[in-house]
């Protein structure tokens, strides 16, 4: 038996089952619930900055003032902040996107990426802050890991009904979104 095959057996056990592709395809959907139930609470157009500060403003705040990493609290003081609104909206626009595509399963390994860089900025700016429970950042880092690591959308997504034709095709977008799924 060639390494090759062995490894095409090896990938092939991780989803041999309607069980195992049921569970890949429920995780992917309850992360695509998770980052859309994130998005409905930040709140335009202001997000939360206000007389007295509350959603996505307060918990970005919580950067500076219960710092993880000193760095991204100063990037946070003397970037983020001074430009809040353009901010909150590219986050909204980040987090509705990543609920939206995996719930979907269009492209759904480049938005698992999405999705570990935005729990990285959220885990960064709320670790150290009162009455945080840090597993639920290590949950989120793992979920969207998991959708990365198994291509979630090639089971009851998108990428999976999409992906042949994809594969099929020499155009430079067709390649892009074999990568991405």
């Amino acid at each position: 038996m060639t390494t090759e095959s062995t490894q095409a057996d090896t990938r092939e056990i991780v989803v041999s089952t309607r069980l195992s592709r049921g569970i890949i395809a429920g995780v992917r959907i309850g992360l695509a619930l998770l980052w859309i139930q994130n998005a409905g609470w930040k709140v335009p157009p202001d997000f939360g900055q206000g007389a007295q500060p509350t959603g996505l403003y307060q918990f970005t705040s919580y950067a500076v003032e219960y710092p993880v990493f000193p760095p991204f609290s100063w990037l946070v003081e003397h970037l983020i902040l001074p430009n809040f609104a353009f901010f909150g909206w590219m986050v909204l626009l980040a987090e509705a996107s990543l609920g939206a595509f995996l719930l979907v399963g269009l492209a759904t390994r480049f938005w698992a990426l999405v999705g570990l860089a935005q729990t990285m900025a959220i885990t960064l700016s709320v670790l150290n802050a009162p009455h945080e429970w840090h597993w639920s950042y290590l949950l989120m880092f793992m979920a969207n890991a998991t959708v990365f690591a198994t291509a979630a959308g090639r089971y009851a997504g998108l990428d999976g009904l999409l992906r042949p034709h994809w594969q099929s095709s020499t155009t430079p977008i067709s390649r892009l979104l074999v990568r991405a799924s």
